[in-house]
């Protein structure tokens, strides 16, 4: 089996991130309510707790930090608390705040109850967690008036907020900063009932309907993320329209994802361009992420944060001591036969 040729699409159909096109539609396809959330059975049961007993004593929520992969729906999860709490939601994002006054001026214009909503908290510097500690804890914000040896520090009083941080790298939160989070939640991976439930429900929203089987095969293929099922949704019902006049079956959608080159579970051209060099050019391995790196042109962070976590989770690569391995499962799923005795 040849290795198929390296891409230079930056975008890919299956990639958990959200595209730049495709926020307004986000928008449009995000549950506003808990009850109308799916999946995450056990989060969303402590949540409508946590809320409930908020409200109950006219408290703002405890701070809260979620983590898991993109697209599993951690901004969707704070906008729902914010209207559950019926709480005005700001936005923000580690790396736009660069300056110690960017993050003061959100948090001295928060009023009692409001949300401030950080994506990617892990990417912000430490000069800007030094200030968040004070506001967490004691909704206290500590500024520096003057310079040298005058310099003094003013305390100022902040109305009570609540922070919600979201992450994909839970490790590179210091210590000091995760520990201010009053309740740490993890997104899991949807399971494929809950995946074909989405896809109904985007598929209503948008205006047409998909059978069962046909949900089940784009649920099938959209790697357990709703983010990627949305997507692979609407180039469904594009390939539906263009080719037959608007109607959806699962041969139909198993001929607009093959086309795609997205396999039945949910891989694609670069998913097997790695799991063929390892085979092939390696012997299954093991092999160092430098050196996977380079014989697919990919960088190392590229490898190991966007294409490693899936085909883990599928059990079709294994890290180990020694460098990266292609198990037994990867190669029956590319029809490979494994040699032995090397």
């Amino acid at each position: 089996m040849a290795i198929e040729e390296h891409s230079e699409e930056v975008l890919r159909e299956t990639a958990p991130e959200a595209q730049a096109d495709e926020q307004q539609q986000e928008l449009t396809l995000r549950p506003q309510t808990l009850a109308d959330f799916i999946g995450q059975p056990d989060l969303r049961a402590n949540l409508e707790i946590f809320i409930g007993a908020a409200k109950t004593r006219n408290e703002p929520l405890e701070h809260l930090l979620l983590y898991g992969n993109p697209g599993l729906g951690k901004t969707t999860l704070a906008h729902i608390v914010g209207q559950e709490m019926g709480a005005q939601v700001r936005v923000t994002s580690g790396p736009a705040l660069e300056r110690v006054g960017d993050l003061a001026a959100i948090l001295s214009n928060l009023q009692r109850g409001d949300i401030l909503f950080i994506d990617e908290i892990h990417r912000m510097n430490k000069s800007i967690e030094e200030v968040l500690y004070p506001a967490m804890e004691d909704f206290a914000l500590d500024v520096v008036v003057g310079k040298g040896p005058t310099a003094r520090t003013l305390r100022l009083s902040l109305e009570p907020f609540t922070i919600i941080g979201a992450t994909t790298r839970l490790s590179l939160l210091s210590a000091p900063l995760r520990d201010r989070f009053g309740t740490v939640f993890q997104l899991d991976f949807y399971d494929e009932p809950d995946m074909c439930k989405i896809v109904s429900r985007s598929a209503h929203i948008l205006g047409f309907s998909v059978d069962e089987h046909s949900a089940q095969t784009i649920a099938k293929r959209a790697r357990k993320t709703p983010r990627i099922a949305n997507r692979l949704l609407k180039r469904v019902r594009d390939f539906a329209q263009v080719k037959h006049a608007g109607a959806i079956s699962p041969a139909i959608a198993n001929a607009a994802l093959d086309l795609l080159a997205i396999d039945p579970l949910g891989l694609d051209t670069a998913d097997r361009r790695i799991l063929l060099t390892l085979i092939e050019k390696f012997q299954g391995g093991p092999v160092g992420l430098g050196t996977l790196a380079a014989a697919t042109q990919e960088e190392q962070a590229t490898i190991e944060e966007v294409y490693e976590p899936f085909l883990l989770q599928l059990g079709f690569l294994e890290r180990t001591t020694r460098g990266r391995v292609a198990t037994q499962r990867a190669y029956e799923h590319l029809n490979i036969v494994k040699r032995t005795g090397i």
